[in-house]
């Protein structure tokens, strides 16, 4: 049986929800067919995520992110088969949503799908940043009210680099557990850290390496605002909230310093009250 449009709605709303996504306080503040689009296209996004996380032979990862990148190109033909491409179909024609953007966050599902990454260069490391967090930045945009523009483009990217940089400082411990490193090798030469992921955790070297990736994150975030000064702030609030929250994570860790065996930070939901709070009622203060 065919999905319905208004089948293929309800199950991106539910894959937001089952997800308890930090993004989607920034979703529900859109209004009609944008919050939609950004249902479908953060489903999308989680769907491929499921498949190269899942514990299963890499093959069969590749075969479900095939069936995926197939399933687009049905999209773009107007024939949709999956629930969640019928609920992309409308979005993709409306807000005129770049293919390419997709097949990108794809290929980053590849990138985890063939294997953990463990201690890739920063090329690497920035090419993996630019195809799960740009991909979904540039794909957001339009759908926000945003101008096809450089400044645009600029922001979505340096956004997601700064927000990918600042995950992957959080999660250090976590993802050793998975057999996983995200931490770029030449950071981790410099200060002599090991490349392996059971040995990180401990490293004499890893605070130093901490420090560095977070300036990194700090410069995008810089970056970020500087694209903001050619656009619309108001248009934007959804990544900026998320923006908000983020650079609390980051000062939060910059604070307490960064020695080894800290737990990892999170913001209360008071908190995240206040981050909303600031951009709606007095935006100046957030920037």
């Amino acid at each position: 049986m065919a999905v319905t449009g208004a089948d293929a709605r309800l199950h991106a709303r539910e894959v937001v929800s089952r997800s308890g996504t930090s993004f989607g306080m920034g979703m529900r503040i859109l209004s009609g067919d944008r919050r939609e689009a950004m249902y479908a296209i953060y489903a999308f996004c989680r769907e491929v995520d499921d498949i190269a996380d899942e514990p299963a032979p890499i093959a069969e990862k590749k075969a479900g992110l095939k069936s995926w990148h197939e399933e687009i190109e049905r999209i773009y033909q107007g024939a949709p088969s999956k629930p969640t491409g019928v609920a992309l179909l409308d979005h993709v024609r409306h807000f005129d949503l770049s293919k390419e953007e997709f097949f990108l966050m794809i290929e980053g599902m590849e990138m985890d799908a063939e294997g953990p990454i463990v201690a890739p260069t920063l090329e690497r490391l920035l090419a993996y940043t630019r195809r799960v967090a740009g991909a979904v930045g540039v794909l957001s945009m339009p759908v926000f009210g945003a101008p096809d523009s450089k400044a645009s483009k600029d922001f979505a990217l340096s956004l997601g680099d700064a927000l990918q940089l600042t995950n992957i400082l959080r999660d250090i411990e976590e993802d050793a557990t998975e057999g996983r490193l995200y931490l770029p090798r030449e950071v981790l030469l410099k200060h002599n850290c090991p490349l392996t992921p059971d040995e990180i955790v401990e490293a004499s070297g890893l605070p130093a390496v901490r420090a560095e990736i977070a300036e990194m994150a700090r410069a995008k975030f810089f970056a970020t605002r500087s694209a903001l000064g050619d656009l619309d702030w108001r248009i934007l609030r959804p990544a900026l909230l998320m923006m908000g929250v983020y650079e609390a994570y980051l000062d939060k860790m910059t604070a307490r310093g960064w020695a080894n065996g800290q737990s990892k930070v999170s913001l209360s939901k008071f908190e995240k009250i206040l981050i909303a709070v600031r951009w709606f009622v007095a935006p100046k203060l957030s920037q």
